[in-house]
């Protein structure tokens, strides 16, 4: 479902108006409590697929509607991404073991607004080298996010996220980005996770979009399977992730999708 009003830039990116910040909080309110209350569920020995059944009666139970069941055939209300898993893992009757790294991916629909979020998990004992690279993730998703504001472009939210990510000797995944949305899924612009400050559409105030940072420990490259869906590394290196939605305000940046119970993050709470 798309919204007539507001308007849109030459770049294709929708601009809401000031009222439509409250439909884009409480949908990304709801995906970020699923979110919340599902780690207590990342244990040695669940599969994907109760994680999933899990997440979809929390979406049913709310009255809101999933965004991916049914988007492009897809079966799931999240994407579960495991390991060397980069994004789009399909849950299943894999079960999860100690020392996994996971990052689960929900998007929520609610009164018509999409609220789309991820975060990493980490089921029984955390590995140093995965405990760096979660943290890295985690960090340079807030490092993209430090330049929204207006004036800046999307340049700037990519070259901020690939010199913090590089620094630490990791890489930035090139083949997957962020995307706009507000009443629907995906829409412009490509929010690319590297680039040239500068660059780029310029932020205005009333875009929202994601930006949801692939890192690998080893090299950038991906492949997907042959389901079509799930991304891996092509060196097999650990990958993770983290998203938020958030929209641009008149002097800076509001995030849609902040953890209720300050849960972001595997190691909090």
């Amino acid at each position: 479902m798309d919204d007539t009003r507001g308007r849109t830039t030459r770049d294709g990116i929708r601009i809401y108006e000031p009222g439509d910040y409250a439909g884009m909080h409480k949908a990304g309110a709801l995906a970020a409590d699923i979110l919340d209350r599902v780690a207590p569920m990342v244990q040695p020995g669940v599969t994907t697929g109760e994680l999933d059944a899990a997440i979809e009666a929390m979406v049913d139970d709310a009255g809101a509607v999933s965004a991916t069941i049914g988007y492009k055939g897809y079966k799931h209300a999240s994407c579960i991404s495991l390991n060397h898993v980069v994004c789009h893992g399909i849950p299943g009757e894999k079960k999860i073991k100690d020392g996994d790294i996971l990052n689960i991916d929900v998007t929520v629909i609610v009164d018509g607004w999409y609220g789309d979020t991820s975060r990493m998990y980490v089921a029984g004992k955390l590995s140093r080298k995965a405990e760096r690279l979660i943290q890295v993730t985690h960090d340079a998703l807030f490092e993209g996010i430090k330049a929204v504001k207006p004036g800046n472009t999307f340049g700037d939210i990519g070259h901020a996220i690939q010199k913090y990510v590089e620094s630490h000797r990791m890489s930035v995944v090139r083949d997957f980005c962020g995307h706009g949305l507000g009443r629907v899924f995906h829409a412009p612009p490509n929010v690319l996770h590297y680039g040239r400050p500068g660059t780029g559409p310029m932020l205005e105030e009333g875009m929202f979009f994601t930006i949801e940072p692939m890192v690998n420990l080893g090299r950038p490259e991906t492949k997907v399977l042959s389901d079509d869906w799930t991304a891996v590394t092509r060196d097999k290196s650990l990958s993770a992730q983290f998203e938020h939605s958030v929209g641009v305000t008149a002097d800076g940046v509001d995030i849609f999708t902040l953890s209720p119970a300050g849960k972001y993050h595997p190691t909090w709470g």
